[in-house]
């Protein structure tokens, strides 16, 4: 891994800018106060950043795990018509269904290998390049799946599926990285948000463009999966105008001057300087460490909180009953070959049980689909008030009040599904709680989990925890898929006491662990969370989280 070069003391170090040397330790604690009461809004750069780096990243992964959905009965008849014509016989009905389990599948399993290699690639190449490297994942993707149906060659689907889902692990991975570290500390959650608003804003285009109007007919399914290639063009056209992440350029690098310029660009005429002292004193922190390994970073006894912390709310925001994102598709209904019918793709516990909420309220089946865009609406719209919220109440009042609102959720709708038809307003009621635990899930755990995950950890470990940390969502995501339709055979609508059971747990956990990490340094962050790390009397590791750490 790339060695952390020794750092001088902050006020110490010099270097030539537009203006002569670097600003001195006082003059930047007196701009600093002025920093922080001047940025309160995003500069026009930094926003245009924050669209080029999400348009071909996290956009990606929401707008490939909803646009599956659509085409699914056409792409079953297409690989049971292949098979007649390739082998002329009929296709197995359990065959196909594994074959339609493992195009589906091989999106998280692509995404798991990902999230173990994002992190590498983080420091071997920086964020940003990584992030425009791994377009040709998806380029690669969109072409073969494209190029299935005209070839008659249904493994193509296989591939490129895998090759989006190793993008989005690696965009889920690199992406909240990149943004946490342009953000200045001031706005360091608002810009983070900006990971959950392009997942939620995927999943809703992806919802939109797979209607039977637009390219959700038989005919246009090919288009459809390969319609990620256009994201990824659009990343490649723009992120290259915006610099590298300054934190990776003055930490890792120790290219200070394009820092600086990175810094100036990101931020206003003052805040920069702000910024700049907190990298000099990080700098200096961790002068003689490297990079942590995997490995490195498990032994460490001085992060094990913050990555227990990590571990949990990933887990957590997987496994609380909306898998986070909208999950991958379970196949859930039956195939009939001979009559040429073919089975629907089912989402996670809430989209599964909206449907038949929403065919109890007298919605007709052929507009569900439509209504179902509301969901998709609903998730984006609460992704941007977290965004506008969580410099305000801060991340510990956000996660907090949406896991436990999620658990009075889900106790409702026990409830509401019980007495389903025993009264003609319980559905309505059942449907209002459908969309109050979607606001809920974004207004909380959707939108800050990413956000801390980067805020617990300074330089030298952040791309280790984060590809812990997006290996357990991808293991938890492909964990619920896998269990979710037993537990719902055994337990009907009782499934979502598990859910409630799970969200009282994790809000127990955050209350007494997290700290709040609103505007403050990544170093402060850390400090406080080294009481707790030493409370046990392990006192030498401080001396051992100063050395190199190797696996």
């Amino acid at each position: 891994m790339v060695k952390q070069a020794a750092c001088e003391t902050p006020g110490e170090k010099t270097g030539h800018s537009a203006g002569g040397r670097l600003p001195s330790s006082e003059m930047q604690r007196d701009l600093g106060v002025l920093a922080h009461e001047s940025q309160k809004f995003p500069s026009v750069t930094l926003l245009l950043a924050v669209f080029s780096t999400g348009i071909g990243g996290t956009f990606q992964y929401g707008y490939n795990i909803s646009i599956i959905n659509a085409p699914s009965m056409h792409v079953q008849k297409f690989i049971n018509e292949t098979w007649e014509i390739r082998y002329s016989s009929d296709l197995d009905r359990g065959l196909l269904r594994l074959l339609w389990s493992i195009i589906v599948s091989t999106f998280t399993l692509g995404g798991f290998l990902g999230a173990w290699l994002g992190g590498l690639l983080a420091v071997r190449f920086g964020r940003k390049r990584t992030l425009l490297l791994i377009n040709i994942l998806v380029l690669a993707g969109s072409a073969l799946m494209g190029a299935s149906n005209p070839a008659g060659v249904f493994e193509l689907l296989i591939v490129g599926r895998f090759l989006v889902g190793l993008h989005s692990g690696v965009g889920l991975c690199v992406q909240p990285m990149y943004l946490g570290e342009i953000a200045p500390k001031a706005l360091r959650g608002t810009i983070s948000m900006g990971t959950s608003v392009f997942i939620t804003a995927g999943i809703l285009i992806g919802q939109v463009m797979g209607q039977r109007e637009l390219l959700g007919g038989e005919e246009y399914w090919p288009i459809l999966l390969s319609s990620s290639c256009i994201p990824a063009i659009l990343q490649l056209l723009l992120l290259p105008w915006f610099p590298e992440s300054p934190r990776y350029l003055f930490i890792d690098k120790r290219e200070e001057m394009k820092a600086l310029h990175a810094l100036r660009r990101f931020h206003d005429a003052n805040s920069y300087v702000s910024e700049l002292e907190d990298l000099e004193k990080e700098c200096a922190e961790i002068q003689v460490q490297q990079s942590k390994r995997l490995c490195g970073l498990l032994s460490d006894h001085s992060t094990r909180w913050q990555l227990i912390t990590v571990i949990i709310m990933n887990m957590a925001q997987q496994l609380s009953g909306i898998n986070a994102i909208l999950s991958d598709y379970y196949y859930h209904s039956t195939v009939d070959l001979e009559k040429g019918e073919y089975g629907q793709a089912v989402q996670n516990p809430i989209y599964f049980y909206a449907t038949y909420v929403f065919n109890q309220a007298g919605i007709a089946e052929a507009y569900i689909p439509y209504v179902t865009m509301g969901t998709g609406a609903c998730e984006c719209v609460s992704a941007l008030c977290c965004g506008l919220l969580i410099e305000r109440l801060g991340r510990r009042a956000l996660i907090l009040g949406g896991y436990s609102l999620m658990a009075l959720w889900c106790a409702v709708m026990t409830i509401t599904l019980t007495y389903q038809a025993s009264y003609f307003w319980v559905p309505y009621m059942t449907m209002t709680c459908l969309f109050a635990f979607i606001l809920s899930f974004g207004l909380g755990p959707g939108g800050v989990t990413n956000t801390v995950t980067g805020e617990l950890f300074t330089q030298s470990t952040r791309p280790a925890a984060y590809t812990i940390g997006s290996s357990m969502n991808w293991i938890s995501f492909f964990f619920i898929g896998l269990i979710f339709p037993m537990i719902v055979e055994g337990l009907q609508q009782f499934c979502f006491i598990i859910f409630l059971v799970e969200c009282l747990l994790v809000t127990l956990f955050i209350y007494i662990v997290l700290p709040e990490t609103k505007n403050k340094s990544f170093l402060d962050i850390e400090k406080e969370f080294r009481a707790r790390n030493f409370k046990s009397g392990i006192t030498e590791a401080v001396n051992r989280n100063m050395l190199v750490s190797s696996c």
